[in-house]
C-alpha cells in the first residue's frame, strides 16, 4: 500500500510548516505559538487556509501572526551527475 503523504507529493504538494501566534483568550496581551504541518499546495496554501477558517470560526484565541515555510519555498540546491568532461582551450 503506497502511502498518501507519497501520493500526495507526486500530486505536487509539499510539506508546508505555519508558525502561527494567537492571543489568549483570557489575556488578550499574552501570545502563544502553535506549529501546524501537513501537505500543502505552495502558493495559495488551500489546506493551510481551511485550517485557519476552522481557527477562527471555532477557536477563541484570535490570531496574531502566521509565518509559512514551504518546501518548494526554502530548499537545498539540487545536483545533476555529469557524464563526461568538456575542455575549452
Amino acid at each position: 500500500m503506497v502511502s498518501t503523504d507519497f501520493l500526495r507529493q507526486i500530486e505536487g504538494y509539499g510539506l508546508t510548516t505555519a508558525r502561527i501566534l494567537y492571543r489568549i483568550p483570557d489575556h488578550r496581551s499574552v501570545l502563544q505559538t502553535y506549529l501546524w504541518q501537513d501537505y500543502d499546495l505552495a502558493p495559495d496554501f488551500p489546506v493551510l487556509q481551511k485550517f485557519l477558517a476552522f481557527w477562527k470560526r471555532e477557536l477563541d484565541g484570535p490570531l496574531h501572526s502566521v509565518r509559512v515555510a514551504h518546501s518548494c519555498l526554502i530548499k537545498p540546491a539540487e545536483f545533476l551527475s555529469v557524464n563526461g568532461v568538456l575542455t575549452l582551450h
